[in-house]
């Protein structure tokens, strides 16, 4: 790779980044969520209660972060949290009627995002940057993370 191809690559996904972040951002305010949270929910989701240290560990977030997000869901009626009955030092943490409901929500709100995200891109062009992004999101998965790299999500 040369230095073009790098400052290219840098470039764009800096830009696509901030943009798409931008774009969820409004979509996510409209249901009351903020960047992050709906990663939350999902999680909860799709593996059911979960600890805050579990919740922190999946996101890449530090448990304090962890803990306000789930406070001002729980807040908003999206989440409940009761005291582990393995660890009494623990909160578990699940989604309420009302996280579920903000779930279906996230599904419309994903595929809207989606879709504004590659409009005026042909199917064919769309295919393959699924799989290029794929393969980049794996290659980026292998990495072994640091101390020093940021969380993958702000909530």
């Amino acid at each position: 790779m040369n230095d073009l191809q790098a400052a290219a690559i840098n470039a764009s996904i800096r830009t696509i980044g901030m943009r798409h972040r931008a774009l969820a951002g409004s979509k996510l305010a409209a249901i009351g969520l903020s960047v992050g949270q709906e990663a939350l929910i999902a999680e909860l989701f799709e593996n059911g209660p979960r600890s805050q240290a579990q919740l922190a560990a999946a996101s890449g977030c530090e448990p304090p972060t962890i803990t306000s997000a789930v406070q001002k869901m729980e807040a908003r009626g999206l989440v409940r949290r009761t005291p582990s009955s393995s660890d009494r030092r623990a909160m578990v943490v699940e989604l309420s009627e009302q996280g579920h409901t903000a779930m279906a929500q996230l599904t419309t709100i994903w595929r809207e995002l989606a879709e504004e995200t590659v409009a005026g891109m042909t199917t064919t062009s769309v295919e393959e940057l699924v799989d290029a992004l794929t393969d980049l999101a794996g290659s980026l998965s292998r990495r072994k993370s640091s101390p020093e790299d940021p969380s993958i999500l702000a909530v």
